[in-house]
């Protein structure tokens, strides 16, 4: 028997539900919704609302305008900086020959829906020729990357190194990743019945994205994006394949056209970088990407750079092993006025008394001497007999020998004393 729908009449006569309360409500209930009402409330991208620009007169710097327009219609990325950032890294892909580097883009999130793999799946229809793998084996990475590399896109990265255990079994796929930031660094691999010794190219910008921290030595060869769960009220488009891919393609084929032609200019280029280091080596394609575009997209490359390479720094020194407790260390010294030696106990007593420091929480009864002696072995400091001022002697830490740590890895860790004014100079 056909169902026939209800005439006006019929749903005139269907009882209605009452509306939700909600407690504090001027009137007690929720406003009745419509489309209308939601796209009047809805909050704007925060990331690409917070920057009307012209994008100039120059085809390259129109054409990352639409880029970044087509990435903020469908991801709310975490800042304006990590949008023009992404923007910059989708279109250095078409100019792959051109680099010494390629970074990797490291898409992260504290947990599920933070926008992670549907950015990948708008960076798959932009990106040069796009390799998107999920637990994807290390031999066929190796035998997808040519000469002419693919742009990778790891999906569910955290399956992959999310755990100690998990990431020893893809030790290998870790060290590809790795080798593959710099041009020239091949793997060899015997391959075939008779066992031939066989060299693997490996260098391939890539994005991977995942909850959690990455490996530590990819998340240094990275632009690191760090995903949000959109707030209330912010809205994206959907993303469909069938309706949304013509446009984003067609966008492509303006990047490649663009692009093609300046792989030499790239390849000259030794553009000003406000970073030094590796972190140098992996913004500067983009860097030379916003220079060639022109427009506002120099200025907006540099202080994305400086901005979130500063950002990741500071959360590697509030990471509770690594740099952190040498920047600890660092400011107890300087707050006692620089003295030759600390004893353990007066160490473990500073550390552990910081409200804001992760020692006094560290283990069942905060940071112990062993506990600091492991953090510090990895740098080359160990702890000694150290004389105190009634004369006896205690386990303790001098000052000298922490001085090269502190210069590698924690330059500007403490304010600095005052330069004295000459004499006369007043």
């Amino acid at each position: 028997m056909n169902a026939t729908p209800p005439t006006p009449e019929d749903a005139a006569a269907i009882p209605a539900w009452p509306p939700v309360a909600i407690p504090g409500h001027p009137n007690g209930y929720a406003p009745e919704r419509t489309p209308a009402r939601d796209e009047a409330e809805a909050v704007p991208n925060p990331a690409a609302a917070s920057e009307p620009l012209d994008w100039g007169a120059s085809d390259g710097s129109r054409i990352l305008g639409e880029l970044r327009s087509q990435l903020a219609r469908f991801v709310i990325l975490p800042s304006a900086h990590a949008l023009n950032a992404v923007t910059l890294w989708a279109a250095a892909t078409h100019l792959q020959p051109a680099w010494q580097h390629a970074p990797r883009l490291a898409v992260v999130g504290p947990a599920k829906r933070c926008g992670k793999s549907r950015l990948l799946d708008v960076l798959t229809e932009t990106v040069h020729e796009p390799m998107l793998t999920v637990n994807t084996t290390p031999a066929a990475v190796f035998r997808s990357i040519t000469d002419q590399p693919p742009t990778l896109l790891v999906d569910e990265a955290d399956t992959i190194f999310g755990s100690p255990k998990v990431a020893e079994k893809n030790e290998e796929l870790r060290g590809l990743l790795n080798a593959g930031h710099q041009r020239n660094r091949y793997v060899t691999r015997v391959v075939g019945n008779d066992h031939t010794p066989r060299r693997f190219e490996t260098f391939a910008m890539a994005a991977l994205a995942g909850i959690g921290e990455l490996p530590d030595t990819i998340m240094d060869r990275s632009v690191v994006v760090r995903m949000r769960r959109r707030a209330e009220g912010e809205r994206v488009h959907p993303f469909r394949s069938r309706r949304d891919t013509p446009a984003l393609h067609a966008l492509r084929e303006r990047i490649i056209s663009w692009a093609g032609p300046l792989v030499d200019a790239a390849a000259d280029l030794e553009p000003q970088i406000p970073v030094e280091d590796r972190a140098a080596d992996t913004w500067e394609p983009l860097i030379i990407v916003a220079d060639l575009a022109g427009g506002p997209w120099p200025g907006l490359a540099r202080e994305a750079c400086a901005r979130m390479v500063a950002a990741e720094a500071q959360a590697e020194e509030d990471n509770p092993g690594g740099a952190r407790v040498l920047a600890d260390i660092r400011r107890i010294f300087f707050a006692r006025r620089e003295p030759d030696s600390l004893t353990t106990t007066d160490l473990l007593a500073e550390l552990r008394s910081d409200p804001e420091a992760p020692w006094g929480e560290w283990g069942r009864a905060g940071l112990s001497a062993r506990d600091l002696s492991s953090l510090l072995r990895e740098f080359g400091i160990a702890s000694g007999n150290v004389r105190i001022a009634d004369g006896t002697q205690r386990k303790g830490y001098t000052r000298g020998k922490f001085l090269d740590a502190w210069r590698r890895y924690c330059p500007t860790a403490h304010p600095t004393a005052p330069i004295p004014a000459p004499p006369g100079s007043d």
